[in-house]
């Protein structure tokens, strides 16, 4: 029949779902219809979270596809309940309910026919009637059918305010039964709390719930959200008229009326207004104000405390300690192993090859012959695994080492700090203002900090760039190493990456015994092919070499024939061809064994930006997967938890900062040439140990080599440091 807008409108039962795409909802299925001469027919459209054995009321209209035949393209889907017992055994039978599987369906059905659903609903304990069903499953089953209720309606409720199925779980999984509550009060706490959700999204169902385009609410969550997006580019503020502007661009507002919102929203201190410092009037979000401020106040308090040591008696100790050991130390190598016993606070950096790793054992052995209690710490795991690896001691996450506990907080903080005499941090360069404070608020004031960084590496994804902005303070002793040792110089990789360095163009001569090749190729389809035959054919033939742990392709921008997302599924076909996990409400492909990286923080599941693990098989409620990232640390994914971990066969440059990969394969074309720069090649090239090779044209890398223009940071580190050093 048709209603009054012109559409169609059917009733059918859920028979199967052939394709549901998680990020927007698109749905293939087949149905059976009442009232119909067919036994079965295509339903096409966004539907919200249904169930085979479900009853759907559709409101579309027929389409004829060339290739697939009659569909029911659908504008309007109403769930309701199975009425038929055959129809009721299926939907109980979907995993829908925890606790209810087919076998349980079954004999529930048998017991109850047609008044089970009724009986679940209305009288559960009833339930133990049935064989299987004790005191425990039973407490499963009646909070899967209430959470189902909940969700049903709470899914409606999404959809018609047009957000996909997956977000709908994950919506759910943050807000639970409050959630319709909560987006009426507040549409747009959605781009605040659910990673993946932005201010569109939440913009689109404020309008649908009658919030008007001009009102303050909105105004001020486009603010907040502007804001937001400039700490995601690694900015902890922007001036106030580039905030207002950015701001009215995204809201299609005129700037006369960003300005009370601003005015607002600093009244609330949720945005704090520097007026002493940098030019135009930074805006920050409240935490990254406080945060860059709370790393000014604590190395001020650190270097205060300076320890009382006379200088001559250091130089001679440390002059002993360096003779018992049989290496020959450079003068600014014996310089950092002094100022680490002199210094509260101390910057080492230096390049591949300059014995940053000779310096950090030698300052650790000094400080255990006094006694000092020392700790060691990198930002994330592969990290803190190579300098365990480099030092012979035991090494730390920095979240680990602050003894993370969910969902945001730390065990030792200002209140309870650590246990150390010196607190020893690698990779500084990755390190965002944020964590910088978490960290240095639990250095005890007794202790020494010495950072250790490359400081031509890329900045921190992070807000921030705390390595820079420390050595650009000059109010913080620092050594740079700079001579490169002989065995570095006989490197290719090493000495390529320091020509990078410098300005000058690579040598891209290949020798058959060397340990860095170029492969020139200027079609971006051809290089993904090149790549791809590297990974999984040329480079394990000849170097007898695992292609799914000890190679890893390295590409600047994700977009692409030879980008990252591309490559991931070209490598996943060829690395771990197999059946994909079958993943309710969800078209992503992953396969057991599939290499994954982390993509953001989860401070609930206690892993972190840039993690990768190996799937590992579905997870016990076998409602999506589970992932390995250490031998002692597995994580659980549900459907809506997904969005969080991409293929990691292939990863962004910039997310492999930290990294060391016995061999790294870099795809490099003139279509990347938005992310070709100097510090960008440099980083790629420096994450190989062992190998590298380069697979693109020489017009890219001179590109790359001659682009130092690094993107400057809002940020008033350095500048606070200095005004305070002045005072």
């Amino acid at each position: 029949m048709a209603n009054n807008n012109g559409l169609k409108q059917i009733k059918v039962s859920l028979e199967r779902i052939v394709y549901q795409d998680e990020e927007n909802g698109f749905t293939v299925a087949r149905a059976a219809p009442e009232n119909m001469i067919e036994d079965e027919i295509t339903v096409v459209g966004n539907l919200p979270a249904v169930f085979p054995g479900q009853k759907l009321n559709l409101k579309g209209f027929w389409d004829h596809h060339s290739e697939y035949g009659r569909q029911f393209q659908v504008k309007n889907c109403r769930i309701d309940l199975p009425a038929t017992e055959a129809g009721i055994q299926q939907y109980l039978a979907s995993d829908f309910i925890d606790g209810v599987g087919p076998v349980i369906a079954e004999r529930i059905t048998d017991k109850f026919g047609e008044d089970s659903l009724n009986v679940i609903d209305q009288n559960p304990d009833k339930l133990t009637e049935v064989e299987g069903i004790g005191t425990h499953r039973l407490e499963r089953i009646k909070e899967g059918w209430k959470e189902g209720k909940e969700i049903r309606n709470i899914m409606i409720f999404l959809k018609e305010h047009g957000v996909s199925t997956a977000y709908s779980v994950k919506i759910y999984k943050e807000y639970g039964e409050d959630t319709v509550e909560i987006l009426e009060d507040d549409p747009y706490q959605l781009a605040r709390d659910v990673f993946g959700i932005g201010f569109r999204t939440a913009d689109r169902i404020a309008r649908k719930l009658g919030l008007g385009e001009a009102e303050l609410p909105r105004l001020k969550a486009g603010v907040e959200y502007a804001l937001q997006e400039a700490t995601n580019d690694g900015h902890l503020y922007l001036p106030r008229r580039e905030l207002v502007e950015n701001a009215a661009e995204l809201l299609d507002a005129q700037k006369e009326q960003i300005q009370p919102a601003v005015d607002e929203l600093i009244r609330e201190e949720r945005i704090i207004e520097e007026s002493d410092l940098g030019e135009g009037t930074p805006q920050y979000l409240a935490p990254f104000y406080y945060g860059e401020v709370g790393v000014v106040n604590r190395i001020e308090e650190l270097m205060k405390r300076s320890p009382r040591v006379n200088e001559g008696t250091v130089a001679d100790m440390v002059e002993k300690f360096t003779e018992t050991r049989e290496i020959d130390y450079n003068k600014d190598q014996i310089s950092a192993i002094k100022k680490s016993v002199t210094d509260k606070v101390l910057l080492i950096t230096g390049g591949p090859g300059t014995g940053k790793t000779t310096v950090l054992q030698g300052i650790i052995e000094l400080m255990e012959k006094l006694d000092k209690e020392v700790g060691l710490a990198a930002p994330t795991g592969r990290a803190a695994k190579r300098l365990e690896e480099a030092t012979g001691r035991e090494a730390e996450t920095i979240h680990r080492l602050l003894g993370f506990r969910p969902p945001n907080r730390f065990e030792h903080d200002e209140n309870n700090k650590l246990d150390a005499d010196a607190v020893i941090v690698d990779e500084v360069s990755m390190v965002d203002m944020l964590l910088a404070n978490n960290l240095l608020k639990a250095v005890p004031d007794r202790a020494r900090l010495i950072l250790v960084g490359d400081k031509d590496q890329l900045p921190s994804v992070g807000a921030g760039n705390v390595l820079h902005e420390l050595l650009n303070s000059e109010a913080v002793a620092r050594v740079e190493l700079t001579e490169i040792f002989r065995q570095a110089r006989e490197s290719r990789i090493v000495t390529n990456a320091h020509r990078i360095n410098q300005g000058d163009f690579p040598n891209l001569k290949n020798s058959p015994d060397g340990d860095f090749f170029f492969i020139e190729e200027s079609e971006s389809e051809e290089v993904a092919k090149k790549v791809v035959n590297l990974v999984d054919y040329r480079l394990p033939k000849k170097y007898n070499l695992n292609p799914k742990s000890d190679i890893q392709v390295l590409a600047p921008m994700h977009r692409g024939e030879a980008g990252v997302d591309s490559l991931n599924k070209l490598l996943q076909d060829r690395l771990n061809a197999g059946e994909p996990i079958d993943l309710p409400l969800s078209s992503r492909k992953f396969i057991k064994r599939d290499r994954v990286m982390q993509i953001r923080n989860n401070y609930e599941k206690g892993v972190f930006n840039g993690d990768i693990g190996r799937i590992v098989g579905v997870n016990d409620n076998q409602s999506g997967i589970m992932v390995q990232f250490a031998p002692d640390k597995r994580a659980s994914y549900d459907t809506g938890d997904l969005s969080e971990l991409v293929l990691a066969y292939a990863v962004t440059i910039h997310k492999s900062q930290g990294s060391e990969y016995p061999v790294v394969v870099i795809p490099l074309l003139t279509q990347h040439y938005m992310m070709l720069q100097r510090n960008l090649l440099y980083t790629a090239l420096t994450r190989a140990r062992d190998l590298a090779v380069i697979v693109g044209t020489k017009k890219a890398i001179g590109i790359a080599v001659s682009n130092e223009k690094v993107e400057d940071r809002y940020t008033l580190l350095s500048e606070r440091l200095t005004r305070r050093a002045s005072e």
